[in-house]
């Protein structure tokens, strides 16, 4: 499929209208028209109901839409390490994140890194826990960090750590104002946000199945598409949320939270290419090992393995 084509559409979709589309890609509305048309005859249907003001997707142009969005994404993302990859004659470290990460700790892992390495380019790459499978698989990214569990040969994953869940309300619910922990139960008649809204499974579907472990039927009402807009509709009374723990220091102004009676955690997941052996994988091994043990976080004895593994290989090699 075209990826002209592609991007013609999706600015189509995006603008609703064929003339802002146009100006938007600074192309006369003819044959962006018949750009349109020839996409549809690829497919065979109409993406666009024309008779609607703005104009709308049909069934099919979402469908089509929702997957060009993250196929130009993930274009724009391949450009942008192979152009970096050109003109840079330093070694790469390229790391695929989920949003929720960054709350997690990973910032201060990733400054450890580059204070270890100021000659090692690193690339920071957001992306789902699903698009990580396939970015390590691909050779796009050598490292991930996640949340979902996931099983493929291809991919070698490490638990480094569960993170427990917590409630986040709006700063003058109800419940906010309780203290102690909040039993699921007490939440079952609350209206839920979930996130992120796609691609699945996700984050969504582990407080979900949380829910149904527990024999409640949630109430969402909103599917965000990242947490930070999650975090930003709770803060506008349009529900409550599950989140990680880690979230709790990134906001407090506006939204309060409440730790949950029950065990519910979220794993944190590293996930890299079996075998890889890479300097720079080790390094980051390394630093985790050393930033967990500082934190009073139980180390992973896979990465405890690895940790002394590089420390035994860097001492055999001072002797030498």
């Amino acid at each position: 499929m075209d990826l002209r084509l592609l991007r013609y559409f999706v600015a189509v979709a995006d603008e609703g209208s064929f003339n802002r589309a146009a100006d938007r890609l600074h192309i006369a509305q003819p044959p962006l028209s018949r750009a349109i048309q020839q996409l549809e005859a690829h497919v065979g249907a109409p993406l666009l109901d024309r008779a609607s003001r703005p104009l709308r997707l049909t069934d099919i142009g979402r469908l089509l839409h929702a997957q060009a969005l993250q196929l130009l994404a993930r274009m724009e993302d391949v450009e942008t390490m192979v152009k970096a990859a050109a003109s840079s004659q330093s070694r790469r470290l390229v790391i695929g994140f989920v949003a929720s990460t960054i709350y997690a700790r990973l910032p201060e892992l990733i400054r450890e890194f580059r204070k270890a390495a100021r000659n090692v380019e690193l690339v920071m790459v957001e992306s789902t826990t699903l698009e990580q499978i396939a970015a390590l698989k691909d050779g796009r990214i050598d490292v991930g960090f996640g949340r979902i569990r996931f099983e493929d040969p291809a991919v070698r994953r490490v638990i480094l750590r569960h993170e427990r869940l917590i409630a986040a309300f709006p700063i003058d619910h109800p419940l906010a104002l309780g203290d102690g922990p909040i039993s699921l139960r007490d939440l079952a008649d609350e209206p839920q946000i979930i996130y992120p809204r796609a691609p699945r499974p996700s984050y969504a579907d582990q407080v979900i199945s949380l829910f149904r472990d527990h024999a409640i039927e949630p109430r969402i009402v909103h599917e965000a598409r990242e947490l930070q807009i999650a975090i930003g509709l709770v803060a506008a009374e349009e529900g409550m949320a599950i989140v990680p723990e880690s979230v709790r220091r990134a906001r407090s102004h506006d939204v309060a939270f409440r730790d949950l009676a029950e065990q519910a955690t979220s794993p944190i997941i590293m996930s890299h290419r079996p075998g890889d052996q890479s300097p720079e994988l080790k390094l980051m091994t390394t630093i985790i090992a050393r930033q967990y043990a500082s934190w009073g976080y139980e180390v992973p004895a896979v990465i405890i393995e690895n940790h002394e593994m590089s420390s035994a290989i860097s001492a055999a090699t001072r002797r030498v």
